[in-house]
């Protein structure tokens, strides 16, 4: 049975976050909400609670999970950020983009592109996800909980309660969330380029 936790939305409470951070850090897999959509992740080492997220959707291996960072300085430390690009993410974050960025080295093979060694990064929008990431004090390896045959993700914390009590180790519950896609940003060419427009607005595209 997993764990279900109310997070208030505004103000979360840090014992809640603190129990959750135990969760994660003791391998397990956690649903939680983000300013796109419901998102489910784990720690970046641990490759066990990953595969377990793929087998929850049914992913193949060829599924590019993201990295979901703090803030900027998280960033640099897994992806290849020039001053340029550095400008625009400092401009777009926090917000619904995923960057798609060269990888470092401390990011394992598994979870970059095989071919062009990049790795997907955002900066979350939302409070209870910000504060998440701020008491665990390290990355959260990600994907949009949408289940198998679905093609939106979930929206209602209850629900996902109960189609995943049995396989996720915590639910936090930080009210309904949208089912809008990130947009998602290539920044390993010469400009920009778009692989989806999302959430996030691309308005910004034409001054850069």
């Amino acid at each position: 049975m997993s764990q279900y936790f109310q997070i208030h939305p505004e103000n979360p409470q840090k014992r809640l976050l603190r129990q959750a951070v135990d969760i994660v850090r003791d391998g397990g897999v956690v649903v939680y909400p983000t300013d796109s959509s419901y998102a489910i992740g784990c720690l970046l080492d641990d490759k066990t609670a990953m595969e377990r997220i793929q087998r929850i959707r049914q992913l193949n291996d060829k599924h590019n999970f993201t990295l979901l960072c703090r803030d900027l300085s998280e960033i640099s430390h897994y992806a290849q950020v020039d001053n340029i690009n550095y400008r625009l993410l400092k401009t777009l974050t926090p917000g619904a983009y995923t960057f798609i960025l060269k990888a470092t080295r401390e990011v394992p093979r598994r979870l970059q592109n095989p071919k062009r060694k990049t790795i997907g990064i955002r900066i979350p929008d939302h409070v209870v996800a910000q504060a998440f990431l701020q008491e665990l004090n390290a990355p959260l390896v990600s994907s949009t909980l949408i289940l198998p045959d679905e093609d939106l993700p979930m929206t209602d914390p209850y629900q996902i309660r109960v189609y995943l009590e049995h396989q996720v180790d915590l639910v936090m519950d930080g009210g309904f969330c949208g089912h809008d896609p990130t947009t998602v940003i290539d920044l390993t060419g010469e400009r920009p380029a778009i692989l989806r427009q999302g959430k996030g607005d691309i308005d910004w595209l034409v001054e850069h």
